[in-house]
This record gives structure tokens, sequence and C-alpha cells, in this order.
């Protein structure tokens, strides 16, 4: 129970912290940082996908040959469309982008800016409950160690996240304590996904292998359509693939070695 409890938490914390860097930095970020702190998150979560979420979900099956894999190629595409469809029908606005993505509303540019930080979390709160549930159920195939590293994980990068939303909010004219409550809200949603994909898991077992899958195309949504491309915005820098390769061995790391 401590380890659950823990794994839900943990990230939601970082989003916080990261938020809080709001009172204590000037009112904007380095773009060379974002992109380093952008790359970084990118990092985490491919290298998340691949060992915490589509590997477990490959030795889950218990079948042989294509047959293995078909769990995963299922819930990977699931991932993926169901990510497009809420950057279909959900309006938002990214950090650096001058223009409104998704459908018309009246939403105030800070409400929008939210509410895409909020698609970036939505798939991470359910690999944490996807995984958290496979340790549960399964912990053959996945160890209560290992769904909390990847909650280590996540909340590491989250806490950079939380800070890149917080910053902008302040210097867009918002007060330090709305742009932390803000940066802060926008991380809510990882234990309410965490906790409505446990329960749905641990009522349909079967479905797991499917379901760690689709966390993981849902994060590689986020990762090729959001994050590396703001990597490459702007002035030509590399800092956003030294950020990402470092991202990407520590959250390797912390699955390998407390998996």
């Amino acid at each position: 129970m401590d380890g659950l409890l823990v794994g839900l938490l943990l990230p939601f914390a970082g989003t916080t912290l990261g938020a809080a860097c709001v009172f204590l930095m000037k009112d904007s970020i380095d773009g060379l940082l974002q992109k380093t702190l952008t790359g970084f998150a990118a990092g985490v979560m491919v290298a998340a996908s691949v060992w915490s979420l589509l590997i477990p979900s490959i030795e889950m099956s218990g079948k042989e040959g294509v047959h293995s894999v078909l769990p995963a190629i299922v819930g990977f595409s699931a991932g993926i469309l169901f990510l497009l469809l809420l950057d279909t029908i959900i309006p938002h606005q990214h950090i650096d982008s001058s223009q409104s993505e998704g459908p018309k509303s009246h939403l105030s540019k800070t409400a929008k800016l939210v509410f895409a930080v909020t698609l970036h979390n939505i798939p991470e709160g359910m690999a944490i409950g996807v995984s958290l549930a496979g340790a549960l159920e399964h912990n053959s195939y996945m160890s209560m160690a290992g769904a909390v590293a990847l909650s280590i994980g996540i909340a590491i990068q989250n806490f950079p996240e939380g800070a890149i939303v917080s910053m902008p909010l302040r210097s867009a004219g918002n007060s330090r304590k709305k742009s932390f409550l803000m940066g802060t809200l926008s991380g809510v949603v990882e234990p309410v996904f965490a906790v409505l994909t446990i329960l749905l898991a641990s009522v349909i077992v079967p479905v797991l292998p499917y379901l760690l899958a689709f966390a993981a195309g849902s994060m590689m949504y986020v990762v090729v359509e959001e994050l590396i491309p703001e990597t490459q915005e702007g002035r030509h820098s590399n800092m956003g693939t030294i950020g990402f390769a470092v991202g990407f061995m520590l959250m390797m790391s912390l699955d390998v070695l407390l998996g």
C-alpha cells in the first residue's frame, strides 16, 4: 500500500515543486534551458514507454511469435488515436505558439496553455496507473519497485515541466500565486487518471497488456507531436538533443536498476 501511495503522489509532487520555481526565479525562463528541459522530458517519456510499458506488455501477453506483440501493437495504436482525438476536440495553445489548436472557443490564453499541458499529463497518469495495476495484479511481470521507478522518472521530468508552465504564465502578466496555482493544477490530472486506470485494470485483468501499450502510445504521441518539435523551434541548438539523451539514460537506468 505504501508503494501504491508513493507511486500515485510522486509525479504530482514533482509538478508542484517545479511550479514553485515561479517564486524563486525571474519572470521568464531562458530559451536554451527550456529546450534542454523539454528534451529531457521527451527522453524520460520515450525510455519509460519502452522499458516500463511496451516490454512488460509483450512479456505479459504470455504468447509467442507474432501473437506476443499483437496486444502491444493494438494498444499502442489505440493510444496514438486517443491522444489524436483529444488534440482535435480540446481547445488548447502551446507556450511558444500564437495560434490556438482544436475547436474555436472563448477560453483565455491562460486556460488554453493549461489545457495543453494537461493533455501531456493524461498519458503520464495512465502510464503510472497501469504500471501500478500491473504490479498489483501481475507482480511476476512487473514489480512494485519497477512501477515506483516509473513514478520517480515521471516526477523528475515533471519538475522542469511544472516550471515551464508556471514561468510563462508569470511572464504573461499573471501573479506569482496564480501562476503557481495554474502550474500545479495542470498536474492534478495525473493522479486522477492513474486511479481511474488502476480501477479499470483491476476489474479487467486480461486487458493489462493492451493498457500498458495504450499508455506507451499516448506518451509517444506527446513526444513526437509536441515535445521534439519544441526543442527545434527558433534559434538552432543541440541542447534539446542533449537533454533528451540525459533523460533517456536516466529513465532507462531507473527502470533496470529498480525494476
